[in-house]
């Protein structure tokens, strides 16, 4: 008897034999049975040297910042060569100008002030160089108030409020100005008009009396002599005659 195939029983099937290499291919390409080998692979590799971390990018990053900090730090609290080149500059020029100022005349410590912001020099190099006059005794209101006074009166005869007019116009200090008049002696200053009115009064000859009386009465006070100094003196220049005439010393 005849041994039939039955495909629907499967009974009598003969076993299958694969031929080399076959099984591989297959089981290969089995979408089912195939592990994920490059899922898996990504997940296993160890990480590559050549690209950089986290934490060393962040590392790095910090390291710059504190270097640009402690730059400008160093900017912060030291000059550069510029700037100090600059300040010395502008210091000699300083000298310059107060020095020629101080050899036409004695200045006063306002006045040399005045000078050195007449040149738009800064409020720094100002005060450093009116220190280093005063340090070395170039400007001293005192002494320039009490050596006015000698001048004032004894080369122009000017009297106590002409002489005060001329200290504050000097811009001395109000405490120079008031050692300066303390100086000035009420005797002196009687002395000293009387002699100014006398040989004002040789001038005057042509005029009656009271117009010599007026005028040099006028001339005494532009020259700052108080009231009762300039009657004192008038009357010492032009003494009035019996007749009413005036006799002229």
């Amino acid at each position: 008897m005849t041994e039939r195939f039955d495909g629907v029983r499967g009974e009598g099937l003969a076993p299958v034999t694969y031929l080399f290499g076959e099984r591989g291919q297959r089981t290969s390409s089995n979408p089912i049975t195939t592990p994920d080998t490059n899922r898996a692979g990504a997940a296993s590799d160890p990480p590559r040297a050549d690209l950089p971390t986290l934490a060393s990018v962040f590392g790095e990053l910090e390291s710059q910042i504190e270097a640009q900090l402690a730059e400008r730090r160093a900017a912060d609290a030291a000059p550069s060569s510029r700037d100090e080149r600059d300040v010395e500059k502008s210091k000699a020029r300083a000298e310059r100008v107060s020095m020629n100022a101080l050899t036409r005349r004695g200045m006063s410590k306002r006045e040399v002030e005045r000078s050195l912001r007449a040149r738009e020099l800064d409020d720094e190099t100002v005060a450093s160089e009116l220190e280093r006059l005063e340090g070395v005794g170039l400007i001293d209101d005192m002494a320039l108030a009490q050596n006015l006074v000698g001048t004032l009166q004894e080369r122009k005869g000017l009297g106590r409020s002409a002489i005060a007019a001329e200290l504050t116009r000097r811009l001395l200090t109000p405490a120079a100005i008031e050692y300066a008049l303390d100086l000035i002696e009420t005797g002196d200053e009687l002395g000293r008009a009387r002699e100014i009115a006398v040989k004002r009064a040789g001038q005057l000859r042509s005029y009656d009396r009271e117009t010599a009386v007026r005028r040099l009465s006028a001339f005494l006070m532009r020259r700052g002599y108080s009231g009762s100094t300039v009657r004192a003196a008038v009357e010492h220049a032009l003494p009035a005659t019996p007749g009413g005439s005036v006799r002229f010393r």
